[in-house]
């Protein structure tokens, strides 16, 4: 009886250990820290894929030109006598001509084209960039790529090349330090159906963008707004300016998209993951511009301006010269 009363005494004593407070409040910083290193984990994975995304043979920073379509033929090809010169292309590879209904390619005779992988000869029509990816004409066995993009009633030829120098010379990404801090926890304000925001390009052009909300956070004991593009059940796309554009990140500002909205409207706003627009890497791009109404600016109640700074994201690209 003894022994079986001792026995019973130890098991009640290791079950009263093991579920003492204490060994439960050691547990939470276990917990915090598994979640510090599965964000930071994540944010280099994401980090990383980015920079492969630019790099790749058709990224960003593979575009040799943007060139403007003009009335009539214009010759196409790498050769000093062409209306349209490539940086890197065959002396001759074909001409570009805009018709009513459309542009269109007609490929020189003997050079190898495909597209959209498949073999082609004569002429083809261009269709732009879109929803539907648009027509990717192909030469020097595929390294290069012509697609057509249009801007308002404007149509132009985008160019790549595996072989672009900003492509050889990427100086890879330059990001502040990840934190935690700057994931914050957004509130979804959705506007009437139909509102558009217009937004403003590189070129000066501007359009009229669909405009589904905007989201409200807090930062330094002050409320932030930002309006928001995209679609609220697939993620919001954020535009901003704010205390280190020009300074320490790109000076037209920087871009960054969100998960889609939860049922209880509120969203993730993770500013680790802002990023340059694609003008920093190339200057054949036609980037939108941050509205107005994205300056992280505040007048407080003296009638002082008070600025966010946004420590967190993608810095100045080191190679950017243009």
């Amino acid at each position: 009886m003894k022994t079986h009363a001792f026995v019973s005494l130890f098991v009640v004593t290791l079950l009263a250990t093991a579920c003492s407070p204490q060994d439960k409040a050691t547990g939470v910083p276990a917990a915090a820290a598994a979640a510090a290193l599965d964000f930071q984990d994540e944010h280099t994975q994401w980090v990383r894929q980015r920079s492969a995304d630019l790099s790749k043979p058709d990224g960003w920073t593979s575009l040799i030109g943007l060139h403007w379509i003009e009335a009539g033929k214009r010759s196409v090809g790498g050769g000093a006598e062409n209306a349209i010169r490539l940086s890197i292309a065959p002396d001759r590879l074909g001409e570009v001509e805009q018709r009513a209904d459309g542009l269109y390619f007609q490929v020189a005779a003997g050079v190898p084209v495909t597209v959209d992988g498949k073999p082609v000869q004569g002429e083809v029509r261009l269709d732009p960039e879109g929803a539907g990816g648009g027509t990717k004409l192909a030469y020097d066995q595929g390294r290069g790529q012509i697609t057509a993009i249009k801007r308002g009633q404007r149509l132009a030829l985008r160019v790549r090349h595996a072989d672009a120098q900003a492509r050889r010379d990427f100086a890879g990404l330059d990001f502040f330090p990840a934190d935690e801090g700057w994931r914050v926890q957004a509130r979804f304000v959705p506007h009437p159906a139909g509102k558009t925001l217009p937004i403003v390009n590189v070129l000066g052009e501007v359009a009229d963008n669909p405009n589904p909300g905007y989201v409200v956070f807090d930062r330094d004991g002050r409320e932030w707004r930002l309006e928001a593009l995209g679609d609220p059940a697939k993620g919001l796309n954020l535009m901003f300016q704010d205390q280190s554009t020009g300074r320490l990140t790109y000076g037209v500002g920087r871009y960054l998209r969100t998960d889609p909205i939860a049922a209880d409207g509120t969203v993730v706003v993770d500013f680790n993951r802002s990023h340059n627009p694609p003008c920093a890497y190339t200057a054949f791009a036609t980037c939108p511009l941050p509205p107005p109404e994205n300056r992280l600016v505040l007048q407080d109640a003296d009638g002082q301006r008070v600025r966010l700074a946004v420590l967190a994201g993608e810095k100045k690209y080191a190679g950017g010269n243009h």
